[in-house]
């Protein structure tokens, strides 16, 4: 009898259809023994597997009992779950067979033999079929993309995380595995949250400061410029205090770089960077104006993000250069002639990767705390400098490296995290003045003096000083981007649509297929234009909602269609006005 009776029609099908797991499968070793040896029936007449001490791995654990709360009715057509071990597909089949098709299951097993066992077990053919079944790669990069393509389930619906519990005694890579996909889920819930809410303000920010963007000039030429050169990020950790004293003894040569907020707290410690960056878009950055003094900073390049509020702009002394940013207007349509970062969610991210792009040796990290330290939040001079520790609801608790607890936050640590898994993207060295906060993993920690001694504090003769000529000449003018207005064509259209739905809803119930073809077509529509998307992202994702999150149509969602199209036309005019301009308006705008 074949102990694996699906196995070769399910490793066919993954085959035919080019499932990323099949390539995976085909590159492991695994223990073909183990499969001819481990599968028997238990003394409770299941399907077991015996692990390396001879137990079954379902002995202690009948699965009858252990995945009864697996399964999540509310909002179930729209959501999602991660299972991490799959054992041989009782709590898999359990969530397949007791959740709508709409129902996302995504299976992340890191043991091949394991899979493969699981996969002899069931005919999954049809849940992959209708794209309910998704197996994932144990990989941080492939796994990261599965994640950010679940926005409509973290929007409409719910993300469930299962961690197998009889898988769990075969390894700890099933806790690790399931820490980090907690983690990850945690920061795109996050960073979506913040989209959702912040989006709009972010890119009617960017194309507002369009014209004064394409003015100010172009990073791109900086890549790989910073060779030989030696960096440092100073965040404003309370730490920094600590270090800057000691920094300022020995500064050696090296390109001192912060964020803008930071930079009223190393004026008063007598430390001047070379550079600052900014990326927040919201208005309380404009309290750093009320602490920083002009004259400080009046040499100081502002690398911006395109996104931040306008009159930041407009009140910086210095010279200011442009960083177009993923999720914004330059996203699709400039980056081929410009550089397009991934700013990340806080800006020591932000300068880790503009460092990188730039090529730069080595890198320092100083006042990089996340947590608050001394009964601090920041070093002195923030303006988000707090000495209360009350406990709040967002507030976590974590320990230093001496172990001892400190008291940090959910924003805190997703920036870290995020840090983290920025650094080992890096090709060259971080160094750490860790001063009593949280670890930052990929990093060496050291201190002010064997930093200078041993040369992290020097960069290759004349680099620095070179890299700050190439940085200004970043601020010559690149040639106008002239893009044609479209909204003339997009209010047609819309108002052919509008007309169109209006006689489908008369008779809603005979004509629910037509409706959501027209709604589709639509979002289609909306989604198709690289520049106007970015300003888009909220129509399109309540588009979504009436295609794809949506089963049975009412009358009212006639109304809230026309709300989303009057919304569509007034920002698809808006950025007509702000950014498709000739190169006489760009001048003066």
């Amino acid at each position: 009898m074949n102990p694996y009776p699906f196995l070769k029609d399910n490793i066919e099908y993954l085959q035919r259809t080019g499932n990323p797991i099949f390539q995976w499968l085909s590159t492991r070793p695994f223990n073909e023994d183990k499969l001819k040896t481990r599968l028997f029936v238990n003394h409770g007449g299941l399907l077991d597997w015996k692990m390396d001490n001879d137990q079954g791995l379902l002995a202690s654990l009948p699965p009858q009992g252990l995945y009864g709360n697996w399964i999540h009715p509310d909002k179930a057509e729209s959501s999602a779950t991660f299972v991490v071990g799959c054992n041989l597909g009782y709590g898999i089949n359990h969530v397949l067979s007791n959740t709508p098709d709409t129902h996302k299951v995504m299976l992340l097993e890191p043991r091949s033999e394991m899979l493969l066992a699981c996969l002899g077990q069931t005919d999954y053919r049809p849940f992959f079929e209708c794209k309910k079944f998704h197996l994932l790669v144990p990989d941080e990069r492939f796994l990261s993309e599965v994640i950010r393509n679940l926005d409509l389930q973290f929007i409409y619906g719910q993300i469930h995380l299962k961690r197998d519990i009889p898988s769990s005694q075969l390894g700890p890579e099933y806790a690790q595995w399931s820490t980090w996909l907690k983690n990850k889920l945690e920061n795109f819930s996050l960073e979506l949250s913040t989209l959702r809410h912040r989006q709009d303000v972010m890119v009617k920010n960017e194309i507002d400061n369009f014209a004064k963007a394409m003015r100010d000039g172009s990073l791109k030429s900086v890549a790989g410029k910073a060779a030989g050169v030696g960096a440092v990020i100073l965040g404003a950790g309370p730490s920094l205090e600590t270090m800057a004293p000691l920094l300022k003894e020995k500064m050696g040569h090296v390109l001192y770089t912060c964020a803008l907020q930071t930079i009223p707290s190393l004026q008063t410690l007598g430390i001047k960077p070379h550079l600052c960056a900014a990326i927040d878009y919201d208005k309380s950055m404009l309290k750093v104006f009320e602490r920083l003094d002009p004259d400080f900073v009046q040499d100081v390049p502002l690398i911006y993000s395109t996104k931040i509020d306008p009159m930041i702009l407009k009140r910086y002394p210095g010279p200011t250069l442009p960083m177009w940013t993923v999720g914004g207007v330059g996203t699709y349509v400039l980056k081929e002639r410009d550089l397009v970062l991934d700013a990340g969610g806080n800006v020591s991210v932000t300068l880790s990767r503009f460092l990188r792009y730039c090529g730069v040796s080595h890198l320092l990290l100083a006042g990089q705390d996340y947590a608050w330290i001394n009964g601090k939040s920041h070093s002195g001079g923030h303006h988000n400098l707090t000495t209360s520790q009350k406990r709040h609801p967002w507030h976590q608790t974590t320990r230093n490296m001496d172990g001892e607890e400190i008291l940090t936050t959910v924003q805190y640590m997703t920036a870290k995290r995020e840090l983290e898994a920025d650094l080992k993207q890096s090709e060259f060295p971080v160094f750490n003045l860790y001063g009593g906060g949280v670890p930052i993993e990929g990093t060496k920690v050291v201190d002010v003096d064997t930093a200078y001694g041993k040369g992290i504090l020097a960069s290759a003769p004349g680099a620095v000083e070179g890299f700050l000529r190439d940085l200004a000449a970043c601020r010559r003018n690149v040639p106008p981007l002239r893009m044609e207005p479209r909204s003339p064509m997009w209010t047609t259209s819309m108002h052919n649509l509008e007309k169109h739905l209006g006689k489908l809803f008369r008779n809603i119930k005979a004509n629910q297929q037509d409706v959501h073809a027209a709604l589709s077509r639509m979002e289609q529509f909306v989604k198709q234009d690289p520049l106007y998307s970015p300003y888009l992202f909220n129509e399109i994702i309540d588009l979504a909602g009436l295609t794809r999150a949506k089963f049975a149509y009412e009358a009212k969602d006639l109304g809230e269609f026309k709300r989303i199209a009057k919304n569509v036309l007034k920002k698809v005019r808006e950025i007509d006005r702000k950014v498709c301009l000739s190169q006489d308006e760009q001048a003066v705008a």
